[in-house]
């Protein structure tokens, strides 16, 4: 019926997002292009069950970073949702978000080497099942994903891409393949500093990355903050941060004009610390992430954002590198 309010669809990407990166954005975008969605949902879990511990970064360290990388698109939603659920595999996950949110219609999304090994998955058949599955081509994954236990036992409920846009609505199992422009990061590589973010020959993959972030709306000078940026840098050093850094974003970037980085020895002194610059910064409202875990701070104050981290958190990270001599300045990458 023409006019007729629909359910809202949404993609859910579930993954530990060791870190975030511009592959899930890649995943994201096709998304919101291919199935017609209305948002997405980035699920960071506390723990895949199929990765190890070891290297994994905190739960709150990893959330944040895909707050920063989420936002490049309003639509994306980060969410730690399964920790309050009290989840641990996917297949109850999307049991209680069905039963959360009867007005959404869901979509699981993933990369096609997902679906190479999702017979390992817990109840897998299950998870076909009970929600619509988009399956983006990764480099080198889709010989082996089509022709895997999966795809082939879900053979007949593969549905034909131009079909896809109404996959939302469609009663499960119902899959789809995507033969899309492949995008080659990921995670393990960003970790192991292999990856286009610390690649000089590849900045302007970082740059497209970046500078598509929302930008802040135009203001007149006569209301930008002078007084922002010292207030800031004075209140890290009253409350004794260690190696406090200030990187210039003004030709890099739209998203702000300054970054500042800085560290705490432990979670109690970055949480104190962040108390002192919400102190220092009123009334001027401020939004804060990660504050209760201790392990990474980001508090964007609009022209400066700041990262306060214990040491092998930033060190982990590493965003001086990510941020400034990894970055051309924004004017050199419009010419």
């Amino acid at each position: 019926m023409p006019g007729r309010r629909r359910h809202r669809r949404v993609g859910l990407l579930g993954g530990s997002f060791n870190p975030a990166h511009g592959g899930h954005l890649h995943i994201s975008r096709l998304a919101f292009q291919r199935l017609d969605l209305d948002e997405v949902w980035w699920l960071v879990a506390p723990q895949n069950p199929l990765k190890p511990t070891a290297g994994m970064a905190p739960l709150a360290a990893r959330f944040a970073a895909a707050k920063m990388v989420a936002a490049a698109d309003r639509r994306i939603r980060v969410s730690d949702i399964e920790t309050r659920l009290g989840t641990a595999y996917t297949a109850d996950t999307i049991t209680a978000l069905r039963a959360k949110f009867p007005g959404r219609r869901f979509v699981w999304l993933m990369g096609g080497d997902n679906l190479a090994q999702f017979p390992y998955w817990s109840r897998w058949q299950d998870i076909f099942r009970s929600v619509p599955i988009a399956v983006f081509d990764r480099p080198t994954a889709s010989l082996k994903a089509l022709s895997g236990k999966a795809a082939q036992r879900f053979g007949r409920a593969r549905v034909k891409p131009e079909a896809a846009r109404r996959i939302a609505e469609m009663r499960p199992p119902a899959w789809v393949f995507f033969h899309t422009p492949l995008d080659p990061r990921s995670a393990t590589q960003i970790r192991n500093g292999r990856a286009v973010l610390h690649n000089p020959e590849k900045r302007q993959d970082v740059i497209s990355q970046v500078t598509t972030m929302t930008p802040r709306p135009t203001r007149p000078a006569a209301e930008l903050d002078p007084g922002l940026l010292p207030r800031i840098l004075a209140s890290l050093d009253d409350g004794k941060a260690e190696d406090i850094v200030t990187i210039d974003l003004a030709r890099k970037t739209t998203i702000a004009d300054y970054m500042v980085i800085a560290s705490g020895r432990s979670a109690r002194q970055v949480a104190a610390l962040t108390d002192h610059l919400e102190e220092a910064l009123s009334p001027r409202r401020v939004a804060v992430e990660g504050k209760a875990q201790g392990d990474w701070v980001l508090v964007d104050a609009g022209d400066v954002i700041i990262h306060i981290f214990r040491p092998e958190i930033r060190a982990y990270y590493n965003l001086e590198k990510m941020w400034g001599d990894a970055l051309p300045d924004l004017e050199a990458v419009q010419q």
